[in-house]
């Protein structure tokens, strides 16, 4: 079975602008007909994956290829074995497609097939699970989440540098890095990314918490870091003893 043509062309992601406002009522309607629509669209996605449907599984990967290596990059920190889980990833699509039932959203499913073959190879490499990364952490116990004011993560995102935004995530521990990526970036509900990542929903709020947290120092210390003087290049003079 041929891969789609689409996993050899990533595209570049587009911009999206916010929507206008509303009123209560208008809201609470384009709110329902939005959620029949993304049910209609789950249903016909799960109906084009059990048929093998080569043209919608070019358009699933061209609207996910970006989301999905994004996240792969930053469960592995490594740019080689992300891409290798991402095809891995779409030949399970492939391949199982019937078993997505169209009862929830895509994404989650296929979040939900990335992360396991992540934990697959780094049992088969004898590596440490995700889980087992941060089993010292103490991460378990029920956190509130504060939901007044601006959190670290909101204040970073509205920086204009991206790089920044990759390297200071890269420092947390994988598991709190999953939470922030699932809950801020891809707008995944909590309940989600316990689906996806298979714990309780006290754990995932837990991880969030202290994500947010630990990203709060290192913030601070990045933003109102100097930038690095980079000194000219040094040239030998002609004729100089080598």
């Amino acid at each position: 079975m041929k891969l789609p043509s689409a996993l050899k062309n990533f595209a570049s992601p587009g911009v999206f602008a916010p929507a206008a406002c509303v009123s209560d009522i208008e809201m609470s309607s384009a709110a329902i007909q939005l959620a029949a629509e993304a049910q209609r669209e789950n249903s016909a996605v799960a109906e084009g994956l059990k048929r093998h449907d080569p043209e919608l599984l070019d358009t699933l990967i061209l609207r996910y290829q970006h989301r999905l290596l994004r996240y792969l990059l930053y469960l592995t920190s490594n740019r080689e074995q992300a891409e290798d889980l991402f095809q891995e990833t779409w030949m399970r699509v492939l391949l199982r497609g019937d078993q997505f039932n169209g009862n929830a959203r895509f994404d989650t499913w296929l979040f939900t097939i990335a992360r396991n073959l992540v934990i697959d190879m780094r049992r088969k490499r004898s590596m440490l699970s995700l889980e087992e990364l941060c089993e010292a952490s103490g991460d378990d116990r029920p956190m509130e989440i504060p939901g007044n004011g601006r959190s670290p993560f909101d204040h970073l995102e509205q920086l204009e540098k991206g790089q920044l935004l990759t390297e200071v995530l890269l420092t947390l521990d994988p598991l709190h890095r999953e939470v922030i990526l699932l809950r801020f970036q891809e707008d995944l509900s909590l309940e989600e990314i316990a689906q996806i990542t298979r714990a309780p929903l006290s754990t995932v709020k837990s991880r969030l918490y202290r994500g947010l947290t630990a990203l709060k120092p290192r913030l601070s210390a990045r933003t109102q870091q100097p930038a690095p003087v980079t000194a000219p290049p040094i040239h030998s003079p002609r004729g100089a003893a080598r």
